[in-house]
């Protein structure tokens, strides 16, 4: 559920199958087609393939690249909540270049997902579904991947809970947080937003629009930064701790957690027309670019308040997501257009020139330089597959010609 384009020149791409999902823009390879950027990845990925496969000989049951841990690659099973971004990356190849190869590579690393649909220990069966199944959705109307993706949205909602008014994240910690919610959950709710477009049924819209609107209450402090962390009293429902796990401090603000923010309020706001949403959009993307320990490539530190700023890891992942945020929120400002796309295209460049991977290096990951948990010492400065889910997203981005809100019911 991207966008939808102008589709005069999308033939071989399934116009009547964008039509119907409405979900990711509909693209030409010729409209579009980034010569450097795509044919370094392709080859990249050629890599990647070859090291699955070793990968595979010694673990059968792992289906896809999550990172790269001591210069191993590091894959994981259908539950890893990183497990869709790969098949996603192979699908935004296929969007890109029409090339059959990789929609039958996209759909090969696509299936094993479906073990998982009716999975319900863990909130991120948005990313694990929407951007593998989703994608192949659209690009193909593969009426196949409609009722996996159905099954698999029932699933996320049932760790809905009403008299909170959110999805539930993590199940794990029981002893720390009551009712965690994590603001990387609202990356999940575009998922269910698209349920309710497929199905007519507001089930889902509302479930996504209620914890929309609970984040915004409780996650973000004054100047527009986010706790990532959220703990509810199941019982009172008061909240109960405001946490930063994953960041430097609790009071600190976490680099990757200001770019999930901005993506889903962007997103948010796209979904249901909610002014208050493209609001806080705006004053995410303001704090982001205003902060004075943003650096001059823009690829920001792990965390915006890490102590030894300059000489702390980068997180080349958060840019590749508030790139390819601010690419949708320039559509929606008018005011501030030039301002958020100079950004964007200062980021991605960015990106491109100084995060890449040399060719054949790293295990066939497009980006590096991204940090994942620095506090758990967990994935620390290294390749993250999700990092290049956003930034093949962001190339596509560049090019979009019509943003629109679809959902309808």
């Amino acid at each position: 559920m991207r966008f939808l384009r102008n589709f005069s020149s999308a033939l071989s791409l399934g116009i009547a199958a964008c039509a119907l999902a409405s979900m990711t823009a509909c693209i030409s390879p010729t409209e579009t087609s980034e010569p450097n950027e795509w044919d370094y990845a392709a080859d990249q990925f050629k890599v990647a393939f070859a090291e699955i496969e070793k990968s595979k000989a010694r673990n059968p049951e792992l289906v896809v690249p999550r990172s790269v841990r001591n210069d191993t690659l590091f894959m994981v099973k259908p539950r890893d909540w990183t497990s869709g971004f790969f098949p996603g990356n192979l699908w935004w190849m296929y969007e890109a270049t029409g090339d059959e190869f990789w929609k039958t590579k996209a759909m090969e690393f696509t299936a094993p997902l479906e073990s998982i649909k009716n999975f319900r220990g863990t909130h991120d069966l948005g990313f694990i579904f929407f951007n593998s199944f989703g994608k192949g959705y659209q690009l193909t109307g593969n009426e196949s991947y409609k009722p996996i993706m159905l099954e698999a949205a029932n699933s996320l909602i049932s760790r809905y809970r009403e008299n909170i008014g959110a999805i539930r994240s993590w199940d794990h910690n029981r002893d720390k947080w009551d009712y965690p919610v994590i603001i990387d959950n609202m990356m999940n709710l575009e998922f269910l937003f698209w349920t309710t477009k497929v199905t007519g049924d507001s089930t889902y819209y509302k479930i996504a629009d209620s914890h929309a609107q609970l984040t915004m209450k409780n996650h973000f402090r004054d100047d527009f930064s986010s706790y990532h962390v959220i703990d509810y009293d199941t019982v009172t429902t008061e909240v109960r701790k405001k946490n930063t796990h994953q960041g430097y401090s609790h009071e600190s603000a976490w680099a990757r957690g200001q770019a999930w923010g901005l993506y889903g309020f962007t997103m948010s706001f796209r979904e249901t027309g909610n002014k208050d949403y493209l609001k806080l959009a705006e004053n995410i993307a303001d704090f982001i670019l205003g902060h004075p320990n943003l650096p001059a490539d823009l690829v920001p530190y792990w965390d915006f308040d890490a102590p030894d700023i300059p000489n702390v890891p980068r997180d080349a992942s958060a840019a590749a997501i508030i790139a390819s945020a601010l690419f949708e929120l320039e559509q929606y400002v008018p005011s501030k257009s030039p301002y958020y796309r100079a950004k964007a295209e200062e980021m991605l460049d960015s990106l491109t020139k100084n995060y890449r991977s040399p060719l054949g290096e790293n295990k066939g990951f497009l980006l590096v330089h991204s940090t994942g948990h620095l506090p758990g010492e967990h994935e620390v400065d290294t390749p993250l597959v999700y990092a290049d889910y956003y930034y093949l997203e962001a190339l596509q981005r560049r090019n979009q010609v019509v943003f629109t809100s679809q959902t309808k019911f």
